[in-house]
This record gives C-alpha cells, structure tokens and sequence, in this order.
C-alpha cells in the first residue's frame, strides 16, 4: 500500500509530504508521527526504505504505507484518556503513536497473531522508552500486546472505545468487530477493500463512511482444535489498579512539565527550510486503489511567557520594539551556528528540560533514575 506522496530524506520530510497532500490534517495527529522516527522501527539492513510512501514486509514483520498510519490516525478522532485496541499490531509503531495521545490514564491494548512479532514489537518499545526524547514531551500510554488471532478474542472481554483493524475485513466479520465498540466509539478498518470508518451512534445504530481505496491482506482465519473449539484470546485487564509509587511518579512528572514557562514543547519541524515541493492535493471519492508494494529528534522551541507588567501601552510598545531587536539578534546568531562549515551542516543539540529538572531536584540518586524511567541520557 503507499505510493501516494513523495519519499522523504528524513522522518520530519516524509511528515511535511503526508501535510502537503493532505493525509495529515491535524496537529495533534502530526506531533504524534514527528515524536516517533519511523525508521526505528525497521530492521537496520531496510532502514534506507522507511521514508517512502510504501508497505514494508520482512517475514512476519509488517509496517503498512505511512498515508494509511496518517489517515487511520486521523479517523480514530483520539483523545486523552480514551481505551484502544489494536487488532493486528504488528511492530507497535501505531500502537506507540496512539499511547503520545492518551496519556497516562488512557487504555491502549494490541492483539497480534504471531509471537515473533509480539517479541520483536516489546523491543522496539523498550527503545522507544529509553532513548528517545519525545518519551518526555508526552504523557505516554505505553501499550500492552497479547498473542492470537483477533477472530478468537473472548466473548466476556469488555468494549473499547477506539478499535483499528489491520487486515481486510469481509462482511462476515463486521457484526463481530462491531462489538468489540462501545457506544459512542470509533471503528477504522479495511472493509470490502475501502478504509472505512464507522461510529457506533447507539446500542444498535451505525454512521458509516468511507475514507479511500486500500488493498490489505486479509484476517486469518482462525484454526480450532482437536475437540472443534477455538482458543479464546484473553485481552490484558481493561483498568488495572496502579501502585501509589507509579501514580506519584505521573504526578511530579506532569507538575515538572508544566513549571517554568509552561508545558514542554512538542515535536516540531527540525534543521533549516527545506526545499520546495509541487502541493500534493487528494480528492477522497476519486483515490485510485492503493495496492501493496513492499520494498526525530526535535529543537525545542521555547513557549511563551506570561507578562505580569502592569506599565503603560507607551512602555510596553518600547519593551516589544526591544524584544524584537533582541528576538532578531538572537536568531541571527542562531542562523550563523547552523551554517555550513565545509560540508557539515552545524545544529546544537536539543535540551530536554524535564531531564533536566529531574536531575535538580534534591533527592537520592536512585529516586531520580525511578523518575527517569531508568532511561539512558
């Protein structure tokens, strides 16, 4: 599947294509996909293939075209909070995206059929968690993964209220995915060949909309056993109760966000401007069928001040002539440090402020590693 934007040098580039042609339309949708380098989440001998606009396949592993993660991402309508279910989960990358945007408190489970998979999903979370700045810009929901067949989950398991299938769904199997969703919920998935969207608007009504033309592999069928019975797949707890320990580590992580100047900044577009691209526009009703073809770090922008000032508008005029000549300096100076140097395009390196913060508190060493996640630097 893919092929609908051009491919990117990097992972902010292939971000700014899937903006350009409209497959990502919100912001909240985009910091999600900047905060989370999709070329981790390759095999290092395909990483030069991560920022195109294609499928990756290697054995079992599977990652689908980044427009697809883009408008799946877009129709989930996420939210803080919320419970996800992620049928067919593959390597977690969109398990990962979805976790930035519920939060702590959010539910964010994935069901995948090969074990293999699941394995090799915990280790690129693990990464994730240890390694990469976004992990502290956000408040993260990390996602729990459960092996079997999405056809077999138990009848007793509860409702979520966003549901993402990823394989093709044929008609039989649309009752069954429909009551994995609580009322008021959203389920996305490739059904009869179209990447659908559909609202459960009460206990037996349905608002349906078709998104575009997909073609994805179709759901495995399940295979019962020796006495004709299919294996029923346990989902993880729906809310499980958390330690006082981890609840106050939520707490003083959030509070140290927000000190300061305010909340740490998202992911936003890195290095200098790049070069221009023709606009890529897409009309919904007319995008031809997207077939399969297998082949961040962030500068931290600071967030505006509150001015308790009470002086005149005369006086406050002069300030902001000021500020301006000091803001223009400022960014003069930050443009000659990235010019070129030889070949070498020279940019400092990010802060991250919440590490930061933590490391000043006064507490015990291993307190600050428990608030750190034991993440490394």
């Amino acid at each position: 599947m893919g092929g609908a934007v051009s491919a990117g040098e990097d992972n902010d580039e292939l971000i700014d294509n899937l903006k350009e042609a409209q497959y990502i339309r919100s912001d909240l949708v985009e910091h999600a996909f900047r905060a989370i380098d999709r070329a981790d989440y390759y095999l290092e001998e395909f990483r030069d293939s991560a920022y195109k606009d294609l499928a990756w396949r290697h054995g079992n592993i599977h990652l689908s075209a980044p427009c697809i993660y883009s408008e799946v991402m877009e129709a989930l309508d996420l939210q803080s909070g919320l419970s996800f279910l992620n049928l067919g989960s593959g390597t977690g990358y969109l398990s990962t995206m979805v976790g930035l945007i519920l939060g702590p408190f959010g539910v964010n489970h994935g069901v995948e059929l090969h074990e293999d998979v699941i394995e090799y999903a915990y280790q690129k979370l693990d990464f994730f968690i240890k390694t990469n700045d976004s992990f502290d810009r956000f408040e993260f929901c990390e996602p729990s993964f459960v092996v079997g067949n999405c056809l077999e989950i138990a009848p007793e398991s509860r409702q979520y209220d966003r549901v993402y299938c990823g394989a093709g769904v044929q008609r039989e199997h649309e009752d069954y995915m429909k009551k994995l969703l609580k009322v008021g919920g959203v389920l996305v998935l490739p059904l009869e060949e179209k990447l659908t969207k559909i609202t459960r608007t009460g206990y037996n009504t349905w608002e349906t909309r078709k998104i575009i033309a997909v073609s994805f592999a179709p759901l495995v069928l399940p295979k019962h056993r020796e006495n004709g019975k299919p294996r029923a797949v346990s989902l993880p707890a729906m809310f499980e109760v958390r330690s006082l320990q981890d609840l106050a580590r939520i707490t003083i992580r959030h509070i140290l966000k927000r000190s300061g100047s305010g909340s740490l900044p998202l992911p936003q577009r890195t290095g200098l401007k790049r070069r221009n691209h023709f606009k890529q526009k897409r009309e919904h009703r007319d995008t031809p069928l997207l077939t399969n073809s297998y082949l961040f770090m962030s500068r931290l922008i600071p967030g505006p001040m509150d001015n308790n000032n009470n002086q005149s508008s005369t006086d406050n005029e002069d300030e902001d002539e000021d500020c301006s000549r000091v803001c223009e300096q400022l960014e003069d100076k930050e443009e000659n440090g990235r010019r070129k140097e030889g070949s070498v395009l020279v940019i400092e390196t990010p802060v991250n402020l919440l590490r930061e913060r933590i490391l000043s508190l006064p507490l015990p060493e291993p307190l600050k590693m428990y608030l750190l996640y034991y993440r490394e630097k």
